[in-house]
């Protein structure tokens, strides 16, 4: 009579099912996401934000800067300028379509780096007339 010792996995089923229910249960409470913040816009016109800092990475890599430009090593001396007496620290970054990426993320951590609190980036698709 030989008899194998084979282990009892009905316990180890039991913890599986059990860890299994915990994880279903905490993934809904972790999931991370963004807080947005919409701009404010005055009651009279009802379309031109109050207050609201634009900047805008062109192709060439100057930075538009609510319509005045600076080259890309300006940029910061002019955020913390701007932002030195500014309560609301909130920007709104864009970019040419042909601009690369690891740009506009420099040019974020320049605004962060300014005192810049709240980022947001504007998701147009802008590309250059005539092209």
């Amino acid at each position: 009579m030989s008899s194998s010792a084979e282990p009892n996995v009905v316990p180890l089923c039991d913890i599986l099912l059990v860890l299994l229910i915990i994880f279903m249960v905490i993934t809904p409470l972790s999931q991370k996401g963004m807080d947005i913040k919409l701009p404010e816009t005055s009651a009279e016109s009802g379309a031109t934000p109050v207050g609201l800092v634009v900047m805008t990475l062109q192709t060439d890599l100057s930075v538009d800067i609510n319509k005045t430009i600076y080259a890309f090593d300006q940029v910061e001396d002019e955020l913390r300028r701007i932002y030195s007496a500014r309560q609301d620290k909130t920007i709104f970054i864009r970019a040419y379509a042909k601009v690369p990426f690891y740009k506009v993320i420099e040019l974020i951590d320049i605004a962060k780096g300014a005192g810049v609190n709240i980022t947001g980036l504007i998701p147009e698709y802008i590309e250059e007339e005539g092209i």
